[in-house]
């Protein structure tokens, strides 16, 4: 196939990345979602207790099982607004890189210590 067969055109619509940029920042919330229900959890007895799903794992039962369903709802509803829909993928991108960063950062025991 000769390159001069294809033809490119500048004023071709841009594809829909809507599914993918709500992949993308769904995770970024589940993993926020994930560092601060542990924070509390830490930080508050009543939190705590009420986190306990499963008594062997105590509340770390509740806290993912709380951050899996925070990305899954997240996830469902961007996908659901956003399935046809050509977003800024690169400013999604950074909303989900400081999710995750906070993320890290809320998990990091220096820093819930100041706390």
């Amino acid at each position: 196939m000769n390159s001069s067969d294809r033809v490119v055109s500048l004023n071709a619509p841009a594809r829909p990345n809507g599914s993918g940029a709500a992949a993308i920042l769904s995770a970024g919330a589940g993993s926020f979602a994930l560092a601060v229900l542990a924070f509390a959890g830490d930080k508050s007895a009543l939190i705590k207790s009420s986190l306990v799903f499963y008594k062997p794992t105590g509340p770390l039962s509740g806290v993912t099982t709380a951050a899996i369903l925070t990305w899954l709802f997240t996830w469902g509803i961007l996908e659901w607004r956003w399935r046809k829909r050509t977003v800024a993928a690169g400013r999604i991108s950074a909303i989900a890189l400081v999710f995750l960063g906070l993320s890290l950062l809320l998990t990091f025991p220096p820093v819930v210590d100041l706390f």
